[in-house]
């Protein structure tokens, strides 16, 4: 069996957006794991302390942050869809729906974090702000540098330049969009749920 045969067909090594974007995604998650991991370890040695700080994190906006993000990788699952279909037009729309959820997201992120500064709670205000504003800065990071990606990958697509013959960098991009939301549904269950 031929590369080009084995990259038709699936497989291992041509999964899709490359093996390279599955590797990069495992050594993220692996990243935030053992953040997660030090996280639970030192909220056992301190419970009352990090139950009281937990207490203090808005579940409101954190719960819509969520729904934004399962919506953005819904949206790109359907541009790539869109786009294997070779309905550039259609793709590109949602692209660029998918690209206004990470605005969104960024947008009620920016402004919890602004209510928490504006109320003494920094980096150095306890350990779990430590953990907190460490996993979810990086977490924040990840979506700004994923919405400023599939802004790209909007305009690439809208000009043809991908097309169903050619869709392997939006097909990587929509995999670290998916690793975005993935990484938040744990942060949002290890931060935000567990009392």
């Amino acid at each position: 069996m031929t590369i080009e045969k084995v990259k038709q067909e699936g497989g291992f090594f041509f999964p899709p957006g490359g093996i390279l974007i599955w590797m990069v995604i495992i050594v993220e998650i692996i990243t935030f794991a053992a953040g997660l991991t030090a996280f639970s370890v030192q909220r056992r040695s301190n419970i009352e302390l990090f139950q009281k700080s937990a207490q203090m994190l808005n579940q409101g906006f954190a719960l819509a942050n969520t729904i934004i993000l399962i919506t953005g990788g819904y949206f790109m699952a359907m541009a790539i869809s869109r786009l294997r279909q070779d309905d550039n037009r259609a793709s590109s729309a949602w692209t660029l729906a998918a690209v206004f959820t990470g605005i969104a997201f960024l947008m009620l992120k920016g402004f919890e974090y602004y209510q928490k500064l504006e109320h003494g709670i920094g980096l150095e205000y306890n350990q779990f702000f430590n953990f907190y504003w460490l996993l979810t800065g990086f977490h924040y990071l990840h979506v700004l540098l994923g919405t400023m990606i599939l802004l790209v990958m909007y305009f690439k697509i809208k000009k043809r330049i991908y097309n169903k013959n050619n869709l392997l960098d939006v097909e990587t991009s929509a995999a670290f969009w998916h690793m975005c939301d993935l990484i938040w549904l744990l942060l949002f269950a290890v931060l935000y749920l567990i009392k």
